[in-house]
């Protein structure tokens, strides 16, 4: 860091070169299990968030309080039941642990850092068991920045309930509405059809049969029709909240 504002002194690099400099300086490596990109808020507006999933609890402690000491906070996703309660004995004085069981994240902060809210997103489930991969969306998009509007339960089953929370995300401006849906998923399509706003679709792995992995909820809603729809991965909560987010900031600059 200190060549590269050495070179800014003499006029060797312009500020956006040190910048770029500064910005590829900013992964910690964490011994031999990982490099943390704890500059990609900055320079992406998506967070780095920390992947549980297939890892030893040891690692997602390790990884987990280098992140929140380099950053502020750290954003721990798909984290199983040892992760949390090791983390939970972690907590360093000054910080302070949110835990979401149902979207199984989980996110340490420093007590007084505050996540600044700019825009708004709606978050749509299909149905309860589809609640897990909604509520990682709402997670992530809160971490973003984003204000949350949600509604649980309102699929094409009982397609009467989802009209009133639709007029409420309408009412309320959210940028960009993100439907989570199992079984067949036709829930996103409709929804795209009714609203000027994009919408994103989850797929999950919950169904019968051929749907039981997400895949037919996946085809179902990359073969709509219907326009203003963009699809992620299947049980892909994160993503979606984060493409959400960034719809929602950019509605803010623009505004």
């Amino acid at each position: 860091m200190d060549e590269i504002l050495l070179a800014l002194q003499r006029g060797e690099i312009d500020l956006d070169a040190a910048r770029q400099k500064l910005n590829v300086l900013q992964i910690k490596k964490i011994g031999e299990v990982a490099k943390l990109d704890v500059n990609r808020a900055r320079r992406t507006g998506a967070p780095e968030a920390i992947l549980a999933q297939d890892k030893a609890t040891e690692d997602v402690c390790r990884l987990t309080l280098a992140m929140a000491e380099a950053s502020g906070y750290a954003l721990v996703t798909r984290a199983k039941d040892s992760d949390l309660a090791a983390l939970e004995k972690s907590v360093p004085e000054g910080y302070e642990l949110e835990i979401n069981r149902q979207a199984r994240t989980c996110l340490l902060k420093r007590c007084e850092h505050v996540f600044g809210e700019t825009g708004r997103v709606g978050v749509l489930a299909a149905g309860t068991a589809d609640i897990r991969v909604a509520e990682e969306v709402v997670v992530t998009s809160r971490v973003m920045g984003c204000g949350v509007i949600k509604a649980y339960d309102v699929g094409v089953a009982g397609i009467h309930r989802l009209y009133g929370p639709l007029t409420e995300m309408t009412e309320q401006g959210v940028a960009a509405i993100v439907v989570v849906a199992g079984m067949d998923a036709v829930l996103p399509i409709v929804v795209s059809s009714h609203v000027s706003v994009p919408v994103i679709g989850v797929p999950t792995s919950v169904g019968y049969g051929m749907g039981k992995d997400g895949v037919a909820g996946l085809l179902t809603m990359l073969q709509t029709c219907s326009p203003g729809l963009a699809v992620v991965n299947i049980d892909n909560g994160f993503g979606a909240g984060v493409f959400a987010s960034l719809i929602a900031r950019q509605s803010c600059r623009g505004s």
